[in-house]
C-alpha cells in the first residue's frame, strides 16, 4: 500500500502517461499505469510533474530589505554595496530571521525547495551567519538551505575577514565563498582565490565564488579559480558565480578559458535578472547584455545553473522567488530559443543546480525523495513561457503548498467561456 500516487503525469524528459508512487517520503515506483493502491490518488491530468526548483545563487541575509536604510537611487552594483555597508550596523538577528522566513514561504509556494545562499561574514559579530543558521534549521523540514561564507568586502581587503570566514565555517556554514574582483588589486584577487581554494581542500568543502562580476574583460579570476581547482583536485566542487566579464572578453581568450573550466570541473552560475540589470551601466550604445556566455559554456560541457541572486534588496527592487522567471530571462538574454536550448534553461533551475549543490535524493527515480511540483503546463518549454502556476508542491510526499489554476473567464460571442493560456 502506497501513501500517494500521482496518476497520468508528464515528466521533464518528455515521457507522458506516467504514474509516480510514493511511500515513506520516497518515490517507490514510477512508470505507466502502476498497478498499486494508495491512501491518496492525485490525477495530474497530463500536466508536468518536476522535481523542485533549485536556486544556486541567492543572498538571503539581505532579502526583503529594499528601502533600508534608503532606496538605491542609481540602481547600480556599487551603490548597492555601499547601502549594504550602511545597513549592516543596523541589522538585528530578529529582523534577518523574520525576512528570511518570509522569503522561504514565498519559495515553497513557488516550488523552490533548495537554495544556496551567500551570507556576508565581514561583520565580526557574524549576526547574519547566526541568523541564517537558525533559519536553516527552522526550514529544514520543507526547504534545503545551503550557506556560503561570503566576504562581501573582500577576504584580504576587509580586516579580519579571513578569520571571520573560518569562524563561520566552524559554526556550520557549508561552502567557501569569495569575491576576488573586489580586492584592491588583481594580484590580491588572485591571492584570495589561492587562499580560499586551499582552505576548501583542507576542510573538504565546496567553493562558490563571486567571480569577475564586472564589465572589465581583463577581470580574469575565473582562470585562476579553474587553475587552483585543477591543482588541488577540487573537480566537481567548485562554481564560479556571475562571470559577467566573459561577455566582454575577446573570443580567442574565451576559446582557451572555457576548456580550462571544463577540465577543472568548474561549474558556472549565471544570474540573468541581476546580470542584465547591473552590467553595461557605463555603456551608451551599443549596450552589452551583461550575462555570461551560457550557450558556449553549455556547448563545451560546462554545467550552467541560473540563480535569482536578489529579491527586494539594496541591489534589486523586484523579484518573487520564481525560478521560472529567472529561467525566462536567461532564455531571452542568451538567445536560447532552440528546442534543446529552452529545455536546458529549465534544467538550469532544476537538475543542474541540484548537482552543483550536491543535493542527495534529488530527482524522479525510484529511491529519490518525493519532492515534487505539479505545474500548470504540459512541458518544460510551456512552463517557462507561462511562468506556470505551481498547482501543488510536495515535500517528502507531504503537500506543502497549493495554488488555484490560472484561468481567465471570457464573455466573447462564439468563443469559449475561459482560457488558461495553454496551447
Amino acid at each position: 500500500m502506497l501513501d500517494l500516487i500521482l496518476r497520468n503525469a508528464t515528466l521533464p524528459d518528455g515521457r507522458s502517461g506516467i504514474d509516480i508512487g510514493i511511500a515513506g517520503g520516497k518515490i517507490a515506483a514510477i512508470g505507466p499505469a502502476l498497478a498499486a493502491q494508495a491512501g491518496e490518488t492525485v490525477d495530474a491530468g497530463g500536466l508536468l510533474v518536476s522535481p523542485p526548483f533549485v536556486d544556486a545563487h541567492f543572498h538571503m541575509d539581505s532579502t526583503l530589505s529594499y528601502g533600508l536604510p534608503r532606496v538605491n537611487q542609481s540602481g547600480t552594483l556599487l551603490e548597492g554595496i555601499a547601502l549594504w555597508g550602511e545597513l549592516k550596523p543596523q541589522l538585528t538577528q530578529e529582523a534577518i530571521v523574520e525576512r528570511a522566513l518570509a522569503y522561504c514561504d514565498w519559495a515553497v509556494a513557488k516550488g523552490l525547495l533548495a537554495i544556496r545562499s551567500h551570507v556576508d561574514i565581514c561583520d565580526p559579530r557574524l549576526l547574519a551567519v547566526e541568523a541564517l543558521l537558525h533559519v536553516k534549521q527552522k526550514v529544514k523540514p520543507y526547504l534545503d538551505l545551503q550557506l556560503v561564507a561570503f566576504p562581501q568586502d573582500g577576504v584580504l581587503r576587509s580586516p579580519g575577514a579571513l578569520d571571520n570566514l573560518c569562524r563561520a565555517l566552524d559554526m556550520g556554514v557549508d561552502v567557501i565563498g569569495g569575491i576576488p574582483h573586489f580586492e584592491r588589486t588583481m594580484n590580491d584577487g588572485a591571492e584570495s582565490v589561492r587562499i580560499l581554494c586551499e582552505l576548501a581542500a583542507e576542510r573538504g568543502l565546496r567553493v562558490d565564488m563571486h567571480c569577475d562580476e564586472s564589465d572589465d574583460p581583463l577581470s580574469r579570476h575565473i582562470e585562476t579559480l579553474a587553475y587552483h581547482a585543477q591543482r588541488l583536485g577540487l573537480h566537481g566542487r567548485v562554481a564560479g558565480s556571475h562571470l559577467t566579464s566573459m561577455h566582454s572578453m575577446d573570443n580567442y581568450y574565451v576559446s582557451k578559458l572555457i576548456p580550462l573550466m571544463r577540465e577543472a570541473g568548474v561549474a558556472a552560475i549565471a544570474n540573468p535578472l541581476i546580470n542584465i540589470t547591473l552590467q553595461g551601466r557605463h555603456d551608451t550604445y551599443p549596450k552589452r547584455r551583461g550575462m555570461t556566455r551560457v550557450p558556449e559554456l553549455l556547448a563545451a560541457g560546462v554545467p550552467v545553473a541560473f540563480g535569482h541572486d536578489c529579491v527586494m534588496d539594496p541591489w534589486y527592487p523586484m523579484g518573487s522567488g520564481d525560478m521560472l522567471e529567472v529561467s525566462h530571462m536567461g532564455l531571452h538574454v542568451g538567445q536560447m530559443t532552440g528546442q534543446d536550448a529552452m529545455r536546458q534553461c529549465f534544467h538550469a533551475v532544476t537538475a543542474t543546480p541540484a548537482k552543483i549543490l550536491g543535493l542527495e535524493g534529488y530527482g524522479l527515480d525510484v529511491g529519490c525523495n518525493a519532492d515534487l511540483v505539479l505545474l500548470q503546463a504540459r512541458n518544460p518549454v510551456e512552463a517557462i513561457r507561462l511562468r506556470a502556476t505551481r498547482l501543488k508542491v510536495w515535500r517528502t510526499g507531504r503537500l506543502v503548498a497549493s495554488t488555484p489554476a490560472a484561468t481567465a473567464t471570457l464573455d466573447l460571442p462564439g468563443r469559449p467561456d475561459r482560457t488558461s493560456f495553454m496551447t
